[in-house]
């Protein structure tokens, strides 16, 4: 079963190959239509049956509440009363200034887990190019969750041209993204200030980026990232233990298997070492299906693991 519910992008077909083409520069409201976002998350008080075969006394549940789609009336979830939604049409809407005079450029939108999910992906108009024709452009993903899954999430991410690796850009102070838990009102003037700090941060990323393909990798240097990244916890939940199947793939990818692997930026430096790992959890990872894979890999445990790795690499250039 795929994760991903409706989705449009523009450009290049996507990850799982699902999805609605556009045109570029196509209006918000189109990309409401196109994506599957132009319904609403309704409320209604929780009630329950006191009484045997489902017949007797109705009473209400007042402390929480459920959520369903507009459209199809489908359950979302049973959220506490204080849950403030993000309803789908305001993620595209929060694009639609940025698009209009800041250079941004709707490439994907969509929704997951059959409306539980949505997000949408816009190109900054920043790139950067490394040694080799090696392409590095810069986006702003914002997602959401209405069954508590995800605060609504604004992150700047790299998209490696090459191989469509993706990874999470330092917004300062170690913070890889700007989080609004759902007990506080989605304000998205206040988001969009908390992230004017994009360019200062695209040009401190592009700085690590060149010293991470200035910095050259021996065996063992290699080998003992890879050790300390690749690990789950053990039996007694502390102790990691490498995760031999990961670390061989990874270390195959990064000694040419991977795309991108024998450009000059990334044959036998820290850069192609961390595109390794990033490309193994963006499209090799084990998983039900592509779009789990993605799932997991921009908001839950691969995300995790690509954010080891950028910090792990960080410190061989400190």
């Amino acid at each position: 079963m795929h994760l991903v519910e409706t989705m449009a992008y523009t450009g290049e077909r996507p990850w799982h190959g699902l999805g609605t083409k556009l045109a570029p520069h196509q209006s918000i409201d189109v990309w409401k239509q196109q994506a599957g976002m132009n319904w609403q998350i309704d409320e209604a008080e929780v009630r329950y049956v006191v009484g045997k075969n489902g017949v007797g006394a109705i009473n209400a549940f007042p402390e929480q509440k459920v959520l369903y789609r507009s459209d199809t009336k489908s359950p979302l979830a049973v959220v506490s009363r204080r849950f403030r939604v993000v309803q789908p049409g305001e993620i595209l809407e929060f694009y639609r200034d940025l698009s209009a005079g800041n250079g941004f450029e709707l490439e994907t939108a969509g929704v997951l887990r059959e409306g539980r999910k949505f997000w949408a992906m816009a190109r900054t108009g920043q790139s950067a190019r490394l040694p080799g024709r090696d392409r590095v452009d810069g986006y702003l993903l914002l997602a959401t969750a209405c069954d508590g899954t995800l605060a609504t999430t604004a992150q700047f991410t790299s998209v490696r041209v090459v191989c469509n690796n993706t990874l999470q850009i330092a917004l300062g102070e170690g913070k890889g993204s700007i989080k609004v838990p759902h007990r506080s009102q989605f304000d998205p003037d206040a988001v969009k200030r908390q992230l004017g700090i994009a360019v200062s941060s695209w040009d401190g990323f592009l700085a690590r980026m060149k010293a991470l393909c200035d910095r050259p990798m021996d065996p063992d240097s290699v080998d003992g990232l890879l050790r300390r990244v690749l690990t789950y916890a053990g039996p007694d939940s502390k102790t990691p233990v490498v995760n031999e199947r990961a670390f061989a793939h990874v270390r195959s990818l990064y000694e040419g298997g991977g795309r991108g692997s024998m450009l000059v930026s990334a044959r036998g430096t820290a850069w192609g070492l961390l595109n390794s790992v990033t490309e193994y959890v963006d499209h090799h990872r084990r998983a039900r299906s592509d779009d789990h894979r993605l799932d997991a890999a921009w908001f839950g445990q691969g995300a995790q693991i690509k954010q080891k790795a950028w910090d792990e690499a960080l410190k061989l250039v400190a």
